[in-house]
Formats: C-alpha cells, structure tokens, sequence
C-alpha cells in the first residue's frame, strides 16, 4: 500500500521521474553527439531566421539594397569563424565552466566579472524568448488559423522545455537530439536540391513572394553617405543574430565527459562549420528564389491576403515551398516541422547555460544560494524555473512577436564576447610571463592572437549594435544589465556581512555564567507538563513556570490547579493591564538579561502540532508572534515543545506511519483526549 508521502510527491514524480542519487552525477555526462544538440541547438538554428534578419532591414528601402545580402552573409560567417576559433581557446583555458564570467573575473575584476554575468543571464532569457517566439511563427506559417493563439503556444512551449529540462540533462539530451540533428539533414537537403535546380536544370526555386514589390518606409527611399553606412552596419547586426549561443559551450564544459576541454573544443568546431554553412546556404538560396519579407506587411505590393491580421510566410517556409513543389508537399511540411522543433528546442541551450551559470554566481555568494542545488534529476532546478518564469512573461509582454523581441537580442552576447575576449588576452600575457618553453610561448602567442581579433571584431560589432539597435528596444537591455549589475553586488555584501558576522572569535567560546529556563504556561494541561518536564531535564540554574495575568478570573484557577497538581516549579504571575502577552513577556526577558548579560535564558514554547491547514488558524498564533518577536533578542534561545493532536496522527510523511498511539503514550497511559486551547496553542 503507497505511503502518504509518496502520493503527495506523485504528481512530482509524473514530471520529473525518479529521483537520482547524488553518487550516479557521472552518469548524467555527456558525449559529443549529445552535447551537440544540447549546447548548440541555438546557433544551429537561428539559419532559420538570421537571414530573414537581414532581409528585413535591407527592404525597409525597397529592393534597392538587397545586393548587399551576400557580403552581410560573408561578414557574418568570418564573424563566426573568429569567434568559434576564440572560444576554442576559452574552454582549454577555463574548463570549470565559468565561460566568460569566469575570465572576466579572473583577469579584469568583479566589475567586468558581474558586467558579463547580468549581460549573459539578460541574454539567455531573450535566448528562450526569441527562439520560442520564431518556433511558434514557423507553426503558423504552416498553419495560419493558429495565429491569434500565439502567445498562447509560445508560453505553452516555455513550459514544455522547462519540464523536459527538470526530467535530468541526458534524458532532455535524447529529447533534443532527434530533432535537431532531422533540422541539420533536412536544411543540408533543401540547401543542395535548390542549388542543383538553379543551376543544373531548367526548373529554378522561384519564391511565392519572387513577382511582388516593396514600398519603402519613409525617410529610406534615398539613402547616401553616412545615412547608407548606418543603414548598411543595421542590417550587419541584425544578421549577427546567427551567433548567439555560441558561448554556451564555454559555460558548459563541466557537462562533458572527459576529455572535457578536448570534448567542448571539437563540439564547437562542429557547431561552427555547420552554422555556417547553413547560414550561408539559407541564404544563398533565398537571393536565388528572389524572397521578399518586409517589417511591414502591407508594404508588399502584390501581398495576398489581408494585411492587417495575415502573417508573412518566413523565409525558411518559402524556399521550402519553392523548392519542394509547394505548401502542401512533403518537403515543404517536414521543413516546417523540424524548424519549428529546433527553434523551439534552441532555447534548450540557454535552459542548460542559465542554470550552469547561476550555479557558479551562487557557488561566488552573487547570486541566493538555491541556486547553486542541484534538484532531484542532478540538474539545477531552481535556475531552470526561474529561466522559464522570465522568458513566459517576456513573451506575454511582447506578444510573442519576433520582430519586436529580436532588437534587445544580442547586446548581451555581444558584451559578454567582447569583455571576455579581451580579458583571454590578458590571460596569455600572464601566462607568457611565466612560461619558458618555446614551443609552448608559440602556442599561447597564436591563442592570443587569436583572442585579440576575436575581441576586436566582437567590440566593433557591439558598438555597431548600440548604435544600431538602442531606440529600437536595445535601450531596455541596457537599463536591467545595471540593475541585475547592482543586484549581484548588494547580494554579495549580504553573505559577506553574514560570514564576518558568522567568524568564531573568542567570545564564542565562552560558557554562559548560568541557564535561566522559563516555560510559558497557559493552563495546567499535558502540553505544560511535557513542557516542564523536558525544562527541568535540561538541568537549568534557574528555572521559572511564567504566566501572563490575562484575566484575574482565569488566573487565579490556574494557581489553585497549580497547586492541586503539586508542581514542583513556582509560577511566576506577570501583570498586563492593557491585556497583551507578548509584550510582558518580552520586559521579563530584557529583565533578566540587563541584570546579567552573560547569563543565557532559553524560553521553552508548547505547541500544538495540527494534521490540517485550517487548525492552524484556530491554534498557535501566540506561539507564532512570541517567537517571532524572541527570536531577534541576543542571549535567548527558544526551545518549541511539540504535542501531537489526533488530527495530526498519520501525517508523518517522513516515515508514512499510520494511524495508532504516538510512541510512548501507551506506555505513559495517554489517550486522545481532548485538550483545550490556550494563548500559547
């Protein structure tokens, strides 16, 4: 027969699984072809919407512009390049799995340090937002009527992820692995039937949206000099949007089995080359097909449907159209599906970056410490539902729409690559000054220089994305990066108040000149004499039965009880003429304690123990505020005397006992009379 204990954690256990025991953590690392999906699904993925990125800003002037797609697409593949080839570095260098934050802090200072981490826990929320947000625009690009639900299923799919990540990271790994690696193959295929219709037979991939036109937004139909450059650099960073999640592998080193650097380093050469090549094949393809996507729906001249409520077909859904006979081909549903389930399954990668790195700001006293506890799969739960709770409401706020969420994406990264780039450089100085080997001051030269073009480009690119982005939502990045900043400092001087307050010193060490006990008597029932008995156990120096004089009526009886009963401990009758009892309670501590401050007064509280919610209301509100009120006073400890009412029999979920006699009262002689309340119950 199931124990209580077990059917309350059942729906848990629906969610979650078994628990894990803490000596099987090992077993939860993984090898390369998990690793893959689980940290790289994120710039594997955002092919599916870069392009269109760029597209979109380059028609906000017509067509004039779209020549310039293939050397943004160029610029932004040697971006790529750049930064796998540092981050390859970072991950030898660091393999504890701090990533950026990690060499922020060691070679710049917790200014950059915490800099990093509130750009990189800023950028993993909007990581799950924006790729959930794109998932669900496939899936209505597949099937329109679903587009008033949108928020609806972008939310939905926010919870998903976050049960499938609860359930343990090799068993989200296996999760993610079909889709992403169905996504890989499916777009390779698009890519080369495209390409061989284009150019080895008559048939091209023509685009739905091929014939139509573009009306340019006000202010771009002429664009010349500065105003071209800025316009130009705009379309840059937003294509740049294809490196994000890069670093997540950097911040997840510790999940790989060993070799672990070696393991990390191969798995983002992988993820590098294969980004970039169907980044590069995507778009290729849309220039061939002629795709049009404007910002702005009802700039397309030759548009079918309303405007005003008809979403755009992405650009992933017509070349998939194009190139695979159409909507309603085989091809053009299994490309939609499988973008649909890696762009949803992308934001898996900062569902294992967040956590990892909220670990280690709490393992560094900046972040609370629940972070830093792994949950009943081994993973960090708490990181995984604080992760979900932002990015749902990120994607209510902003309606689920890309468009919109995409012009805060990025900054983060961006800052994070910069500040840790230039900070590995730093790292090699260091470790030159005091290596003397020359084939290894060879080594670490190449890796600096390496870092140094990494941290050049990548800086160049974030300020291009300020400027670029900042009245367009950049601006709200900007302003909670300080905020999170200020926050992990002030959190910090919290634990580090606490652990210097916390330091033995010789004081500690004292004994106590003598135990005052008091017991707080309200009637003379077994919970007072349970109560008693355990204060006289406790061999005290002083040991005082004190009562609060309530009522005269009510006092007096319980001095004649305690009396009858012949209580070997004198009550201690204390007035309150305005009725209270804390108060009086509170003066008669202080007492004690102003007439001798080495002396240690431990005040013993009885208190009912009660099987449902609602007892508690009806019991207990005076032990609860005395407590609450003793508790901030020094040289006082409070001791709660437990007694158990029936209601509470059988509740146990520690042990799952059943109904019966508490142990020892057969033996005592107790039964489950009924006792009465008091103002300490």
């Amino acid at each position: 027969m199931p124990r209580l204990s077990d059917l309350g954690h059942l729906p848990k256990r629906l969610v979650l699984g078994r628990a894990v025991r803490s000596d099987r953590l090992g077993e939860s690392l993984l090898p390369k072809r998990l690793a893959l999906p689980i940290f790289a699904s994120d710039p594997l993925s955002s092919v599916a919407y870069a392009t269109q990125e760029i597209l979109i800003v380059l028609t906000l002037a017509g067509t004039a512009f779209l020549y310039l797609a293939p050397w943004l697409a160029v610029g932004v593949v040697l971006l790529l390049a750049t930064v796998v080839l540092s981050y390859r570095q970072v991950v030898r260098a660091y393999p504890s799995g701090g990533g950026d934050y990690e060499v922020a802090m060691k070679n710049h200072g917790q200014f950059a340090g915490l800099t990093v981490a509130s750009a990189l826990l800023v950028d993993y929320v909007l990581t799950v937002a924006v790729s959930v947000a794109a998932g669900t625009d496939n899936i209505i690009s597949a099937f329109p009527t679903l587009n008033e639900h949108r928020v609806a299923i972008a939310v939905g799919l926010v919870a998903l992820l976050a049960a499938a990540n609860l359930r343990g990271l090799r068993e989200s790994g296996r999760t993610f692995a079909a889709p992403t690696y169905l996504f890989i193959s499916g777009i390779l295929v698009l890519i080369a039937t495209a390409l061989v219709r284009d150019f080895l037979t008559d048939s091209p991939v023509i685009a739905e949206s091929a014939g139509w036109t573009i009306v340019p937004e006000d202010g771009y139909g002429q664009l010349t000099g500065l105003a071209l450059l800025f316009f130009v650099l705009r379309a840059f960073a937003s294509g740049c949007t294809a490196l994000t999640g890069v670093e997540a592998i950097a911040n997840g080193v510790p999940a790989f089995k060993p070799p672990k650097s070696r393991n990390a380093a191969t798995t983002l050469a992988l993820m590098g080359g294969i980004a970039a090549t169907m980044f590069a094949g995507v778009t290729a393809v849309a220039l061939l097909a002629d795709v049009k996507y404007a910002e702005n729906t009802c700039d397309l001249v030759g548009f079918a449907g309303n405007c005003e409520t008809d979403p755009q077909r992405t650009v992933i859904a017509q070349i998939a159209a194009a190139t695979f006979g159409g909507d309603t081909s085989v091809g053009f549903f299994y490309i939609q599906a499988a973008t649909a389930l890696v762009l949803v399954l992308a934001a898996n990668t900062a569902f294992n970056g967040f956590p990892l790195l909220g670990s280690v700001l709490a393992q560094d006293r900046f972040l609370p410490r629940q972070l830093h506890t792994r949950g009943d799969k081994l993973v960090y739960s708490n990181g995984i539902l604080l992760l979900a709770g932002f990015a749902a409401l990120l994607i209510a706020a902003f309606d689920a729409d890309v468009n919109r969420l995409i012009q805060m994406y990025i900054v983060g990264v961006f800052t994070s690559f910069s500040i840790g780039q230039w900070g590995m450089v730093r790292h090699w100085n260091r470790e030159l000054r005091q290596e003397t080997d020359a084939a290894a001051r060879g080594r670490m030269r190449r890796s600096q220089a390496i870092n140094a073009v990494g941290g050049s480009l990548t800086t160049i690119v974030l300020v291009i994305i300020v400027l670029t982005k900042f009245t367009r939502g950049a601006w709200l990045v900007l302003l909670v990066m300080p905020v999170l900043f200020l926050l992990m400092r002030a959190i910090n001087r919290h634990y580090s108040n606490v652990s210097d307050q916390l330091t033995p010193d010789t004081d500690s060490r004292m004994l106590p000149s003598k135990v005052h006990a008091i017991v707080l008597v309200s009637k003379v029932h077994k919970p007072t004499l349970r109560a008693l008995a355990f204060a006289r156990a406790t061999r005290p120096d002083v040991l005082t039965a004190l009562t609060v004089n309530v009522d005269d009526a009510d006092t007096r009886s319980l001095q004649g009880d305690w009396e009858r009963y012949d209580i070997p401990v004198p009550l201690t009758v204390v007035e309150s003429p305005y009725r209270e009892i804390t108060r009086p309670v509170l003066d008669y501590v202080k007492a004690i304690r102003r007439d001798s401050p080495r002396e240690l007064v431990v005040v013993f509280v009885p208190q009912y123990v009660v099987g449902h919610w609602w007892e508690n209301v009806l019991h207990n509100q005076s032990a609860l505020r005395l407590r609450a009120r003793l508790q901030f006073m020094p040289g006082v400890m409070i001791t709660t005397v437990p007694w158990q009412l029936e209601s509470s029999v059988g509740r146990d979920d520690l042990d799952g006992l059943g109904s019966g006699p508490a142990p020892g009262d057969v033996r005592r002689g107790l039964t489950a009379d009924e006792v009465d309340t008091s103002p300490y119950g």
